[in-house]
């Protein structure tokens, strides 16, 4: 171990704790007057792992050399903080929101139930699910569009919000295992320990299927004395979007995620879209640029601080028997991202098959606890905090919420 190695997980740690504090900044600065506006980028969580990442880059230029700390942070992969800022605002578009809520709507009628409460249930059940095709940030950026105006609103007490934020970060996290591509923990070993889909779908997908329908009937139920349906409002009809717009979007989104790990590709689509939305504006609504933005920053700090991590992380993971290890990587993607967790793993010579899904069980089963332990939770923050009390989401009550449905997906996962 070396100073830079220290100082990188000290700085890692005082990122975490700013982690925790950031809704205490949000009160701060609703009573301050002067300094209100540097107290609210504090409080933005998106902001948190950027800024510590500035820290330790200035730092490491002090201790190891500028030459050298710029070589660093040019020495990591930023590709998943561009694909992640990518598919948001493709999918958080209009046309492609409009069509996930046309077949949520469809599927809804079809149920003898209350319109809001099965659409809500489609909402964290189906969605998810859909992410092992989509990838699950696109699974994110619609759910949690779909969810806020009937679940994150006005009306609905703050526990059952967070109880439901819970459920949606775990099932995401667990509902893009059905294949190899869409879960970013998955992705990272799929490859070098050969599972394809066919493998993940025997192993983990119907699993996870299980415990995504298990917490979205439970959260569901929960919240079914608060669920109205939508009325129109006068004055506020949209000119429809036709057909060929959504195709044209929903290409886009499909040539994203099969380009997900070409950066100069997908990159290339995206401003093709731009442009694209520019020229038919009218069958469009404001793109989230500034949530995907701040996503992509936030993202991008995690990949520069956690890469000074691997000394102390590695040692912990190769030590441990599977079941400890179970149990090990899903405290551990509570603190970092599970992402990264596997990725150490791979790098693991010898490990049994037993470890090595015990790994990524324990991993994907824990991507619901904290914002940083799943890449698409970022962006389901950025979408629902102004649905909560001081528009900021507290780490405890996402903990809270997210602890009956990580155990339900763990029971499975054990199986």
């Amino acid at each position: 171990m070396t100073d830079i190695n220290l100082i990188a997980a000290i700085i890692f740690g005082l990122a975490l704790i700013h982690t925790f504090a950031a809704k205490s900044f949000e009160r701060i600065a609703d009573r301050s007057t002067k300094h209100a506006g540097l107290f609210h980028l504090l409080g933005e969580i998106e902001v948190v792992f950027g800024l510590w990442a500035f820290v330790l880059i200035t730092t490491m230029a002090f201790v190891v050399g500028g030459k050298e700390a710029i070589e660093y942070a040019e020495s990591r992969q930023y590709t998943e903080p561009l694909f992640v800022f990518v598919i948001m605002i493709i999918a958080a578009s209009r046309p492609v929101l409009e069509a996930v809520k046309t077949l949520v709507s469809s599927l809804a009628t079809l149920v003898p139930l209350r319109t809001a409460v099965v659409r809500v249930w489609l909402c964290l059940s189906l969605v998810p699910l859909i992410g092992s095709l989509i990838t699950e940030p696109a699974a994110m950026t619609l759910a949690a569009l779909m969810l806020a105006p009937l679940v994150f609103r006005e009306g609905t007490p703050e526990w059952k919000k967070y109880g439901a934020l819970g459920v949606l970060f775990v099932n995401v996290s667990i509902g893009g295992t059905l294949t190899s591509f869409a879960a970013p923990p998955v992705l990272m070993v799929a490859a070098t320990w050969n599972w394809d889909s066919a493998f993940m779908a025997a192993n983990f997908g119907w699993k996870a299927a299980v415990a995504v329908l298990i917490n979205a009937t439970a959260i569901t139920y929960l919240l079914r004395e608060h669920l109205t349906d939508d009325k129109p409002v006068a004055g506020t009809k949209e000119e429809g979007v036709p057909l060929v717009v959504i195709l044209i979007h929903l290409m886009a989104l499909a040539s994203v995620v099969i380009f997900a790990h070409h950066p100069v590709i997908f990159m290339a689509i995206f401003l093709f879209f731009l442009g694209y939305t520019q020229a038919y504006s009218q069958y469009q609504s404001p793109l989230i640029l500034k949530e995907g933005l701040l996503v992509g920053f936030f993202l991008a700090g995690l990949v520069v601080l956690g890469g000074m991590q691997q000394w102390w992380l590695q040692p912990i993971v190769s030590s441990l028997e599977p079941t400890a290890l179970f149990f090990g990587a899903l405290g551990l993607t509570a603190i970092t991202d599970n992402a990264a967790l596997t990725y150490l793993g791979s790098l693991i010579e010898g490990m049994s098959d037993q470890a090595k899904y015990m790994l990524v069980a324990g991993a994907v089963a824990g991507g619901g606890l904290t914002v940083i332990a799943n890449a698409p939770n970022p962006a389901g923050v950025a979408l629902l905090r102004d649905g909560f009390r001081d528009g900021a989401i507290g780490v405890g009550g996402l903990l809270a919420g997210a602890i009956l449905p990580t155990a339900v997906a763990a029971i499975l996962f054990l199986i």
